[in-house]
């Protein structure tokens, strides 16, 4: 049986097809439009998805799509009355987006999925964020949480599961929401929405949180239970399409930063306070919430699960046992919760428990587009480049020496990645060792700001020798304290951390071989692993994006599949 789950047009929109509740086939539609955080109907991916399953639409059993858009626009009417006439210019230039394609979903499935004739389901959001993070974990029963910016009405919601079942019990709703309020500073302090929100995090680890009492005594109430009121007289998302209004800016006693200003200490500080108030109001969350459900495990969703920072604070202060969090927490990664929903949930089907570690992150993670070594040899042919063919072992051990060396070497290989972080096979990779490697990576690499840290990868088996954690990171969603940094100091963030991804023997074999023969040469079984990207553009896909990566940037040689080619 094949299910298609679907997400799209606010950000991040993305396909994914179960069989039989395994997921085969999940993208995000940018990695094909190359427009980062692309919100349009997934057509692309979704036709990926059925080409790599080799079905036509007819052979769909049936489709979820991961929100009521009626119960949306329904909130967002009632919003615009209640704030006019503020919202004018916001409501004039969303309507058109509603009136053309958003509310109107099942007609445009149908449109594209020409001969389907199955069921369409429209689960709500944070039902959506619920199933992935539940159905994707080890657990056969869980409390639930989920955090984002807003579904439908709910910005927070919790509840449990068990066996195929989820209740969520309890949410926050509209306009409070703790996904805005980060988002907010994010705007304030001169990043891009629902993109920056990271970077935000980044840059907070550069301040101290002197700004803390004063988010409590003006911005947000915070309860014990976790639960929280937002002061809308410093916010403008309700009624402009921009985040805080004057009343924020006075605040805080400057103007929202511009994109090209240099930051200065004030912001880091900011930054600092908005990630403490944010950790806060997480931790009474969990707390209040295992109270409730008198479990062991929990199940983190929603866009906030993405804050690496916030995620360690809860498995180490929180009271669970047992925390996951799945590898694509936010709006793209409910295309695979809203088919699991429908599969397990409507369609009453025993639910799959995997426990095996290498099978679930297998299925969670690398489920994307692959090209074969010969259609890399032929673009590679076709457009005259010249490469060097790698057998078996030069092909673990070529790299390894150059990266060793100082180069920077890209590593395309396998099914590409899930979610929003490279994980081994769409990767840039360079030696943690060189502590002036994070600076060449981001100004001759990656183009971005200075301050953005970079993540290490690290053989599964030395976790504990080189961080301060007790857990396995696979999906680079944990941010811990690095126990050696004079040996790793370009993975070393300011702060004494680092965003780790543990690699594990099974997991991805050809990955961890290489770091594996890294470490034969350095002692060292870390390597830096950032995306195969430059600012502003989406994670590569085919060989000829990969390729593009050494014309575009100072990189200095890439491995795709067993070729490898150097900067021409």
């Amino acid at each position: 049986m094949y299910n298609l789950g679907i997400s799209c047009y606010y950000h991040d929109s993305a396909a994914a097809l179960l069989k039989d509740g395994h997921v085969i086939a999940a993208v995000e539609e940018e990695r094909f439009s190359r427009k980062k955080f692309d919100d349009d109907f997934p057509l692309s991916a979704i036709n990926w998805c059925l080409e790599e399953a080799k079905i036509a639409p007819s052979e769909l059993h049936s489709v979820a799509f991961y929100d009521k858009s009626v119960l949306k626009f329904e909130r967002l009417l009632d919003n615009y009355i209640a704030v006019a006439p503020k919202g004018l210019r916001s409501f004039l230039d969303v309507m058109p987006k509603w009136l053309h394609k958003r509310l109107w979903v099942k007609d445009e499935i149908k449109k594209h999925l020409k001969g389907f004739n199955g069921k369409i389901i429209f689960p709500e959001h944070h039902l959506s964020h619920a199933a992935y993070t539940f159905y994707t974990s080890p657990f056969d029963e869980s409390a639930i949480i989920t955090i984002d910016g807003v579904g439908e009405w709910s910005t927070s919601s919790f509840g449990y599961a068990k066996e195929n079942s989820i209740t969520l019990t309890n949410d926050i709703r509209w306009p409070h929401s703790l996904g805005l309020f980060y988002s907010a500073f994010t705007y304030f302090l001169g990043f891009q929405v629902n993109e920056g929100e990271y970077k935000l995090m980044g840059l907070s680890s550069y301040g101290k949180p002197k700004f803390y009492d004063l988010i409590l005594d003006n911005l947000i109430d915070i309860k014990d239970d976790g639960s929280f009121h937002l002061n809308m007289d410093y916010f403008a998302f309700t009624y402009d399409k921009v985040m805080t209004n004057k009343k924020f800016a006075e605040l805080f006693g400057i103007e929202p930063r511009k994109e090209d200003v240099k930051f200065e200490q004030i912001h880091f500080d900011i930054g600092a306070s908005a990630q403490k108030v944010l950790e806060e109001v997480l931790l009474k969350m969990t707390n209040y919430v295992h109270e409730q459900t008198n479990m062991k495990n929990l199940c983190l969703g929603g866009g906030v699960a993405l804050n690496g920072v916030a995620n360690k604070k809860i498995i180490d202060s929180g009271p669970f046992e047992h925390v996951h969090i799945p590898p694509s927490p936010g709006d793209a990664g409910s295309a695979v919760g809203c088919a699991q929903y429908l599969y397990y949930s409507q369609l009453k089907h025993n639910r799959i428990l995997e426990t095996n570690p290498t099978s679930m992150i297998s299925e969670n993670v690398y489920v994307g587009p692959s090209y074969s070594d010969e259609e890399i040899t032929q673009f590679l042919d076709k457009k005259k480049i010249i490469y060097e063919k790698l057998n078996d072992v030069s092909l673990l051990q070529k790299p390894a020496e150059l990266i060793s060396q100082g180069n920077v070497v890209g590593w395309y290989q396998g099914k590409m990645e899930w979610g929003p972080r490279a994980l081994g096979n769409r990767s840039i990779l360079a030696d943690p060792r060189n502590p002036k490697m994070k600076e060449i990576l981001n100004e001759k690499i990656k183009h971005r700001e200075s301050f953005r840290p970079f993540a290490p990868s690290i053989l599964e088996e030395f976790t504990k020798e080189f961080f301060d954690i007790d857990v396995f990171s696979p999906y680079m969603l944990l941010v811990a304290r690095v126990k050696q940094p004079e040996k790793i100091p370009a993975v070393t963030h300011v702060d004494g951390t680092g965003r780790l991804q543990t690699v594990s023997k099974t997991s991805n074999p050809l990955f961890y071989n290489l770091i594996n023969e890294f470490f034969k040469i350095t002692g060292i079984p870390v390597i830096i692993n950032t995306s195969m990207n430059v600012r502003g553009e989406p994670i590569v896909n085919t060989p000829e994006q990969a390729y593009n990566m050494i014309l575009k940037t100072d990189m200095d040689c890439i491995v795709m599949g067993k070729n490898l080619i150097f900067k021409p």
